[in-house]
């Protein structure tokens, strides 16, 4: 249990068994009337972002996230299996908690996989990945840099718009939280 005055960004609660995490939050002394603390929380499982008003000084239930580097290992159906990176436990993540995550998902690259009670909620990879241009369209005579974009098909089998320029057997740099082309590798 905590105050709702040890509140900090990132910290995670547990408010009627669902698990949020404090994405802003701000103290409020009116000239009037008790303080109290408004938030921004965000669920950790559905992604659904809700404001929530405490009065100073309530006592909320904290949650335990446990984030451990991992290192992807290989898909299993739908599922994901990473490994420990100091105990060498292998754990399973659902497809669904890796979501759009698996379109930069390599074996053996490494991410951060956060757990509760043993139960995965999520995978943060880095925030940028180097990916193989495994099939794209040739480029025209005349094609520049800032001619415009094609799609392009990456080894692991997302696709990425990318300049004109850009061949197949290219090595290119991607922004894992928007898909977005950063440059060469």
């Amino acid at each position: 249990m905590a105050s709702t005055n040890d509140l900090k960004n990132g910290l995670v609660l547990n408010l009627d068994g669902e698990l949020w995490a404090v994405v802003e939050f701000q103290h409020v002394k009116p000239g009037k009337g008790g303080a109290f603390v408004r938030t921004t929380l965000k669920n950790v499982l559905s992604g659904k972002v809700v404001d929530k008003t405490f009065n100073a000084g309530t006592k909320v239930e904290t949650a335990t996230v446990d984030k451990r580097t991992m290192q992807y290992l290989y898909a299993d159906g739908e599922d994901y299996v990473f490994m420990d990176l100091e105990t060498f436990d292998q754990i399973t993540v659902p497809g669904g908690t890796v979501g759009e995550a698996a379109n930069y998902l390599l074996p053996e690259a490494e991410a951060t996989v956060a757990t509760h009670e043993g139960v995965p909620l999520y995978i943060e990879l880095p925030t940028s990945v180097v990916l193989e241009v495994t099939y794209t369209e040739p480029g025209l005579q005349g094609d520049r840099s800032t001619g415009g974009n094609k799609p392009a098909t990456v080894e692991t089998g997302a696709t990425v718009q990318v300049p004109l320029f850009i061949t197949t057997g290219e090595k290119i740099k991607v922004d894992t939280r928007d898909g977005r082309y950063l440059g060469r590798s």
